[in-house]
């Protein structure tokens, strides 16, 4: 398809160019328009070309792999500028490209842009093939959307990338996925005292490690976010590295890690001597010991050592077992790569083998001449399941005698290929080609009808003149027939010698710039000048019979290849050592499966990390690439993973013991047996951390939904009817039922006093202008902690209590932990509801960022919500007397001395834990006192005017309110005054005993004076009052002083 069309006007050039950038775009997916255009130019307008050049791959020895830090899948491939070369094409090539790609490097005035084309494209090229790689599900790019950052249902969490951190990701995620793993880091704890002997530097960096760990295993266990940063856990790496800005190397991180986590918990274990470190778990997770041997002057010398991740070389390997053989016996290596015989030097054998036995894959190489680290492309192949009982001590004298029939057969095997080489490449010049094609061509040369002309003489007269050269060019081509060998042999791939002639018609190509007239006709075949029939037929008789021979003799060698090369693969396949692909579990001794694959890609310099997870539960393999989680296949994880093909290739493998169940069951309850699932399998102090960090989450989607609503009622409004209809269907924000309720109380407590924080912020205006906005926070906090201070110590009243005025001022009078003050106050100025103006939103992320670096350990989640429940309830108390004292102002008694039963109840709980915890308890009891009184005194008088209504009335009271409100007070330390008040209501009771009246009020009478006398056997049963807000931001003060004032002037006062 070409470009090339006429036009006869402008426009409709134009149009046709557009058709065919769209095209363009469609195919190859790039989306650079200019990009697009200069393909095509450079194509002379030739649609294949342009495809060609677009589609092109980068060789992988000139890119540089770079990291993207947001970004998943292939790495930005970047190099030198060079040609552009096709390295995606099988071998052959068309003509047609042939011939414009020798244009275009001969072209001398578009030399500068083919340069300036091949770096464009070289971009484009790598976008296109990361385009192509990763999956329409995986989400790449961070969205500025919350809404995208929810996590669904019980997926699993990624890790933010943080800058150069894919490495920390790749690790962290194998290992959390190891439900053993899981489970120690979570439940890592550490006693006071030995907390208080850790003094060194490394002790205390290790156990605040081990803590921000634990946060960052919690998050990924019970997060709502659909990926979780690990900036805290990777901060304290910074010192153990040369730089926090040069990405690692998975294998010294991990390395790195396992120390930490080994000498960690070998805290935990409170032991320091090496019989103590076998009892760290740790140790007995990751560390085996293998027994190297070796023998000097005939004698056997040997030694134990431990490892932790054992180190396999690629170069030279096929797969992981020849790995594994090459690693077991030194002078094997060697002699792999010398010609020489090396006599094998120390073996080395598995004595004990870890739960998890990680493999280090040593890909990468220092090239001498060009002083640098080169990564090893060679392809690995490994399996889901590896039997390790041939690289066992135990089985040493077995696994030597099955070696040294394998060395027999390897030998047996290269003299066999040796053999079959000699003639697949044969002739004693510097070319060499197959014996039995040799022998087809000579065979074919003799059989050629002879020819007496001279070769020079017929290319003499088969030669054009001048004159009929330019018709013969505008003639009809040439027929296939037609067409020279040489031409054919430019079409054909070096590994087709042997094909036969494709039967599609091939049409030559006019080059302008190698050719300076169109091409001749072919010359005919060699052939001899003359043959004789008896020579033709001895000659023939021959070279079949030696051909037929030799293809013989190359059958069996080949199937005798074939025969040596199944016993070597099937060496280890018996049950003594159960190396064998398909067999039984239940025959295999140490079987090992395949958890986790790690992957690279990039050069040694630079790159990506990875990683292929199996999850077990489900039986299937995820991938684990920075923020992005998505299903993956075992045929994905093999074109990633064993390399050879691209800049891709595994690292580290991480194997498990596929008999050790416990190493991937997850937590169950030890009562009931069922399994433990997100929040449920964490320990209490870190569920309340990642609540909390829900909350804030939950805090973010809400504060990005009330912007989003904003933008359209500006744009359009919204009909009245409409938002009602709306806002009417949504609960409260108070009753969402995704915050727990000590959270609630907290940002409670933040809304009252949001006035007064907002003055903080305000008053540090000329900071936030000078300094910026941490230090505009430093300052307003701390003035807000002085102010707050110094109103706790001033002297309290019941008309004018401080404590209602801040929650702060009631944690400093009852001496709150300073963590919880200062918590309390950095809540509030992380509140969202201080969205005023732009100072005000950027204190409020400052106060939230700084929040989130308080992780379980800093603080006690359970006393820090005890303390707002406590102030709660002091609110509680206040406004339930005060309502109390409005109701009996007003002369509603009974509703007054509800309030005022429960107010004191709650008071006496506060009171329990200090005295400034709750209200005056006299003066609830002296208003308690006056409502009994009133209504003991009113129920008598109902009682004794012998009207039905009335002495129902009286009964009534004293059952529904007296009684029970009696009970209460002499079931608990009652006071002098509280005990002279009932038994003056007793008496007013028993002195209608010796007074005449109605048979049937004395009958009443001796049915209700035993339970007004006898407390003890009667029930507590009272009303409760009707709900109240306490934490409403109303001013109480004002409220109680008017009551107060109304009550001792005898006046009624309305207070609104």
């Amino acid at each position: 398809m070409t470009a090339e069309q006429p036009c006869e006007q402008g426009d409709s050039s134009g149009h046709a160019s557009h058709i065919l950038i769209s095209q363009l775009r469609e195919i190859t997916g790039t989306q650079d328009v200019e990009i697009l255009q200069r393909a095509l130019k450079a194509a002379n307008g030739d649609m294949s070309q342009a495809i060609s050049l677009l589609t092109a791959q980068v060789p992988e020895e000139d890119v540089i792999a770079v990291e993207p830090s947001d970004t998943e899948g292939s790495a930005v491939g970047r190099k030198a500028p060079t040609k552009v070369i096709d390295l995606t094409a099988s071998g052959d090539r068309d003509d047609l490209q042939t011939a414009i790609q020798l244009s275009l490097q001969e072209s001398q005035s578009g030399q500068g842009e083919d340069r300036d084309l091949n770096r464009a494209l070289e971009a484009s090229v790598a976008e296109n093939k990361a385009r192509v790689k990763r999956k329409r599900c995986e989400a790449l790019v961070e969205s500025s959307n919350p809404a995208d950052w929810i996590r669904q249902d019980d997926w699993p969490v990624g890790l933010r990338n943080v800058g150069n951190t894919c490495w920390f990701s790749a690790v962290i995620q194998s290992l959390f996925h190891l439900p053993e793993f899981r489970r120690l880091v979570l439940n890592y704890c550490l006693s006071e005292s030995v907390l208080e002997k850790c003094k060194s530097h490394s002790e205390k960096r290790n156990i605040a490690f081990m803590q921000e760990l634990r946060c960052l295993f919690a998050l990924m266990v019970g997060s709502s976010r659909r990926f979780v940063d690990p900036s805290a856990a990777v901060e304290l790496l910074k010192d153990a590295f040369r730089t926090s800005e040069a990405q690692q190397d998975v294998s010294e991180f991990t390395h790195k890690l396992l120390d930490w986590l080994e000498d960690a918990f070998q805290l935990a274990a409170n032991g320091s001597s090496p019989e103590d470190k076998q009892e760290n778990p740790m140790v007995q997770l990751f560390y085996g010991t293998f027994v190297a041997e070796r023998t000097h002057e005939g004698k056997t010398l040997s030694n134990i050592e431990q490892f932790g991740q054992y180190p396999l070389q690629v170069n030279g390997f096929n797969n992981l077992d020849e790995c594994l053989e090459g690693a077991m016996v030194e002078g094997e290596i060697e002699a792999l790569h010398s010609d020489q015989t090396v006599h094998p030097g120390q073996e080395r054998w598995f004595s004990k083998l870890p739960p998890v036995l990680t493999f280090e894959l040593s890909r990468f190489e220092f090239n001498q001449s060009l002083g640098r680290p080169e990564k090893i492309h060679k392809k690995l192949e490994f399996p889901q399941v590896i039997y390790m009982d041939r690289y066992l001590h135990k089985n040493m004298e077995l696994t030597q005698r099955r070696r040294g029939e394998a060395k027999k057969l390897k030998e047996q095997l290269t003299a066999l290929q040796q053999k079959l080489e000699s003639y697949n490449s044969y002739g004693s010049g510097p070319a060499k080609y197959p014996l039995a094609d040799m022998l087809q061509y000579v065979l074919e040369f003799a059989t050629t009808k002879p020819s007496s002309v001279s070769p020079a003489e017929d290319v003499r007269a088969a030669s054009p003149s001048p004159a009929t050269s330019l018709d013969a060019s505008a003639q009809t081509e040439p027929t296939p027939e037609e067409t020279s060998p040489s031409e054919e042999e430019d079409t054909t791939s070096p590994d087709c010698i042997n094909c036969q002639a494709a039967p599609t018609q091939r049409t030559p190509i006019y080059k302008p710039f190698t050719q300076c007239r169109p091409p001749m006709e072919p010359p005919p075949h060699p052939a001899p000048h003359s043959v004789s029939v008896e020579e033709l037929h001895f000659v023939r008789g021959c070279l079949q019979r030696w051909r037929a021979e030799v293809k013989h003799n190359i059958q069996e060698l080949k199937d005798s290849i074939d025969r040596v090369s199944h016993a070597l693969e099937n060496m280890y396949s018996d049950g003594s050592l159960c190396q064998v692909t398909g067999r039984l579990a239940s025959d295999a001794t140490v079987p090992y499966r395949l958890h986790a694959v790690l992957v690279h890609e990039g050069q040694a310099s630079a790159g990506h990390y990875w990683a292929y997870i199996y999850d077990h539960g489900r039986q299937r393999w995820l991938k684990y690439n920075d923020i992005s989680v998505t299903e993956s296949t075992w045929e994905e994880l093999e074109r990633d993973s064993y390399g050879g093909m691209k800049n891709a290739s595994a690292y580290c493998l991480m194997y498990i013991d596929d008999k050790l169940t416990h190493l991937i069951a997850e937590d169950s309850d030890m009562e009931t047996g069922q399994v433990l699932r997100g929040m449920d399998s964490l320990p209490t102090i870190l569920r309340h951390y990642v609540r909390e960090d829900n909350h804030w989450f939950q805090q973010e989607l809400e504060e990005w939904e009330e912007q989003f609503r904003k933008v359209p009622q500006k744009e359009s409004p919204v009909p009245v009817a409409t938002d009602t209809q709306e806002s009417s269907s949504e609960p409260p924000a108070e009753a969402a039922p995704s915050q727990p309720a000590g959270r609630s109380l907290v940002s409670e407590h933040a809304v009252m006093v949001k006035e007064q924080t907002a003055q903080a912020i305000a008053n540090a205006a000329d900071c936030y202008q000078k300094n910026g906005v941490e230090a505009a926070l430093h300052e307003a906090f701390h003035e807000e902690y002085s102010r707050l201070y110094m109103l706790a110590i001033e002297k309290a009243t019941p008309q004018n209590d401080p404590r209602l005025q801040h929650v702060l001022v009631y944690f400093f009078q009852n001496r709150a932990p300073k963590r919880v003050i200062e918590r309390a106050l950095l809540e509030q100025f992380a509140d969202r509801n201080l969205s005023f103006d732009e100072r005000s939103i950027s204190i409020m992320k400052e106060a939230r960022s700084k929040l989130r670096l308080i992780g379980p350990e800093d603080m006690d989640v359970e006393e820090y919500t005890k303390w707002h429940e406590d102030y709660s309830l002091f609110r509680k108390v206040f406004v339930y007397l005060l309502t109390g004292l409005e109701q009996y102002q007003n002369g509603k008694i009974r509703e007054a001395l509800n309030y005022l039963v429960y107010a004191y109840q709650n008071n006496t709980m506060l009171l329990r834990n200090g005295e400034n915890r709750g209200v005056e308890e006299s003066l609830i009891a002296l208003y308690r006192r006056k409502c009994l009184t009133e209504l003991n005194e009113k129920a008598a008088t109902l009682f004794k005017s012998g009207e039905d209504s009335d002495v129902m009335e009286g009964m009534s009271i004293m059952n529904d309110m007296v009684i029970p409100c009696m009970h209460l007070m002499i079931s608990n330390d009652i006071s002098q005054e509280d005990l002279d008040a009932i038994e003056v209501m007793r008496s007013r009771w028993c002195s209608y005993l010796g007074q005449d009246m109605d048979a049937t009020l004395q009958e009443k009478l001796g049915e209700f004076l035993p339970r007004l006398l006898d407390c003890s056997a009667e029930v507590i049963v009272l009303k409760e009052p009707p709900k109240i807000r306490p934490n409403s931001p109303h001013d109480l003060c004002s409220r109680f002083a008017a009551v107060l004032e109304s009550i001792h002037g005898n006046s009624i006062v309305t207070v609104k």
